[in-house]
């Protein structure tokens, strides 16, 4: 498989079997994206690699956090969002609805907690950054998150980049031993699609190319 085929078919899968994937693929993926650039070759990531008893230990933990405290999914935008941004998202919405409503599951539901629950992916990968960092460092942490997403693909996983999870920092710290001097930067369910869940049907389309591009010549 090359770059350009991993680019094209990867999407994120929200249900996965329980098949375990062994430590020899997950530490080929890692390889990989430890060899994504950064600022002055700083390389500011760190993974934790978490597995087994451990991860539904991560996840039960998550789902009280979420029940006593309610945080859910969102953009996190702290204005309006420019319309042609809204209007992706409701297309994806549009898509995904009809997909939920076969399983009989409501939309917040299974988008919180399927989020605290890895989606059931039998690995889920933390990614952390020191605070010493500035916020700028996280465009570092970004493209180790892509480069690890790919290989992934590469190797026959399946994966999803999990954002809500940051929202429950201390949890995460306090199951996993995460210093404070680090930030929890984003989650990553890693596993083996499920290929007979109604879910694994939704495709995320993309807009054209000309309402993200300006060329000055």
């Amino acid at each position: 498989m090359d770059v350009h085929e991993a680019m094209e078919n990867r999407r994120s899968c929200r249900a996965y079997l329980s098949q375990e994937v062994p430590r020899e693929i997950l530490t080929a993926v890692l390889q990989d994206a430890v060899c994504a650039p950064s600022a002055i070759n700083m390389q500011p990531w760190e993974f934790i690699v978490v597995s087994g008893e451990e991860r539904l230990r991560l996840s039960r933990a998550l789902m009280k956090a979420y029940r006593e405290q309610q945080i859910s999914c969102g953009p996190g935008n702290i204005e309006p969002l420019p319309e042609v941004v809204q209007r992706r998202r409701t297309i994806s919405f549009e898509r995904l609805f009809p997909l939920l409503n076969q399983m009989g599951m409501d939309f917040n539901q299974f988008v919180n907690e399927g989020s605290l629950n890895f989606y059931h992916a039998p690995t889920a990968v933390i990614l952390t950054l020191h605070r010493a960092f500035s916020h700028a460092r996280f465009l570092d942490m970004g493209l180790a998150a892509a480069y690890f997403l790919l290989s992934a693909f590469h190797h026959g996983l399946a994966t999803c980049p999990i954002g809500l999870i940051c929202a429950y920092e201390d949890t995460i710290k306090e199951v996993l031993n995460i210093r404070e001097s680090h930030h929890v930067v984003l989650g990553i369910a890693v596993g083996y699609e499920d290929p007979k869940s109604v879910i694994n049907e939704f495709r995320s389309p993309r807009d054209s190319l000309e309402t993200f591009t300006r060329w000055v010549d």
